[in-house]
């Protein structure tokens, strides 16, 4: 692990990436880059073991009606910058294909996260994570998933704090539906000399929870942030802040703009990535530390967990 507070932030990505805003402002090149980037996901799931075809048939077979109508909060209003195409897919995180494919497609992204291709890449990574957070925070009694997805976060949350009661809150539906049937697969079965709590699920947005004030011990985000224009990021934190208790504690993981990685990106892979993430630049710009302390936490931890991603701890 490498402390990384000190260490100030260089222009990640800089003048390429002012070109590949170019490229990607004309609708026919960005569609053709969202093409590629998944073909390019789907080929290496295959190459580390992972039937993305077959995963996504298998889901496509099950009637989802009753999982949907169960998580649904009818009438729940969407945020502007929810409402666009998120990895590739037109309708974002708004569709069955969504959310049938982030499993997989987690696989494959961060089968490269250490280099060479490993299929434990994406379990290493969440390791990790976790690794962190456990040496920080070691028994919180109540734990908020942000921007939970298919609830891949939450169940690790969960497992590694069995006896936490853990809540997943995500804007998509359809995310949330994938995420409560795999969670009896995901979270071993309790037993006596193990009992393991069972995630409650919330369809809302992380800046507008409805949820009381001071309610948590701990609010995590694991690949969150990058995907969220520098406003709602902001708007989150606030949120974020008035759901902790005192002493409770923020975490997040996510890309980490000090990478050298990012800075020695070769322009076709940047562009790829650009088209599937609208938010980029503004995540990479945005100063986690500033805007912690703007809406009242204390000087936050920030670690390095992989040579592509951070840890920030940050306590109320």
């Amino acid at each position: 692990m490498i402390f990384l507070s000190s260490i100030p932030i260089p222009p990640a990505i800089g003048f390429t990436s002012s070109i590949v805003n170019r490229i990607l402002s004309f609708p026919s090149l960005a569609n053709w880059a969202k093409t590629q980037a998944k073909q390019m996901m789907i080929q290496r799931a295959h190459q580390i073991g992972v039937d993305w075809l077959g995963h996504v048939a298998l889901l496509n077979t099950r009637d989802w009606s009753l999982d949907l109508s169960q998580v649904t909060t009818p009438g729940l209003s969407y945020p502007d910058y929810y409402v666009t195409s998120f990895h590739g897919y037109a309708d974002g995180n708004l569709s069955w294909e969504a959310a049938f494919e982030v499993e997989v497609a987690a696989y494959a992204v961060h089968s490269r996260v250490w280099g060479a291709v490993d299929a434990h890449g994406d379990a290493r990574l969440r390791q990790s994570y976790h690794q962190i957070l456990q040496s920080h925070i070691p028994s919180p009694l109540k734990i908020l998933d942000l921007g939970c997805s298919v609830g891949m976060s939450t169940a690790a949350l969960q497992v590694n704090y069995p006896g936490a009661e853990v809540v997943g809150i995500d804007l998509s539906p359809y995310f949330l539906s994938v995420a409560q049937h795999q969670a009896p697969a995901r979270i071993p079965v309790p037993s006596h000399s193990h009992p393991v709590a069972t995630p409650t699920w919330l369809h809302a947005a992380a800046e507008a929870t409805g949820l009381p004030d001071q309610s948590f011990d701990l609010v995590s985000g694991f690949l969150l942030f990058h995907e969220l224009p520098e406003e709602a990021a902001i708007a989150i934190l606030r949120e974020v802040h008035r759901l902790l208790r005192p002493g409770g504690y923020f975490a997040m993981m996510d890309m980490n703009p000090q990478s050298p990685v990012y800075a020695q990106m070769k322009p076709f892979i940047l562009t790829l990535l650009k088209s599937t993430e609208p938010y980029l630049d503004e995540y990479f710009n945005l100063d986690f530390s500033q805007a912690l302390h703007s809406v009242g936490f204390q000087p936050p931890t920030v670690v390095g967990n992989s040579p592509r991603h951070r840890t920030i701890i940050a306590r109320r």
